[in-house]
């Protein structure tokens, strides 16, 4: 049983002997490829301004991809981030306590984490 590789091939009819494959150059399958990857970047609409994103507006409320990204990436981090540092702080906690700062250890460490994480309006950078 023969093993017959399809990548790079294209089936074409031949006069009386069927079909027939024949390869397509490395380089146009690279040179089509290109193409297509710049006709899809054309098409896009780039027509964004920065107007459309409020930077001159400081009392504008957050846009919806400022709440997607607040939602999905900065809080599941500050999530990790407030364990971590309440991990700190509970190890540390001996040295504060000799120290006499466990008050604002706990501030720093547990109480910020914990309501930027918590406490903010989503979308609230």
């Amino acid at each position: 049983m023969q093993v017959v590789e399809f990548i790079g091939t294209l089936a074409v009819p031949n006069r009386g002997e069927g079909m027939v494959m024949r390869m397509i150059p490395k380089k146009l399958t690279s040179y089509a490829m290109a193409g297509a990857l710049a006709m899809a970047t054309i098409s896009l609409p780039m027509t964004a301004s920065a107007a459309d994103y409020a930077f001159d507006n400081p009392n504008a409320g957050p846009t919806g991809g400022e709440m997607l990204a607040d939602a999905f990436m900065v809080r599941p981090f500050m999530l990790v981030g407030t364990v971590l540092s309440t991990a700190t702080f509970v190890v540390t906690l001996p040295f504060s306590a000799l120290g006499g700062n466990v008050g604002q250890a706990a501030d720093k460490l547990v109480v910020e984490p914990a309501r930027y994480t918590f406490a903010r309006p989503l979308g609230d950078l």
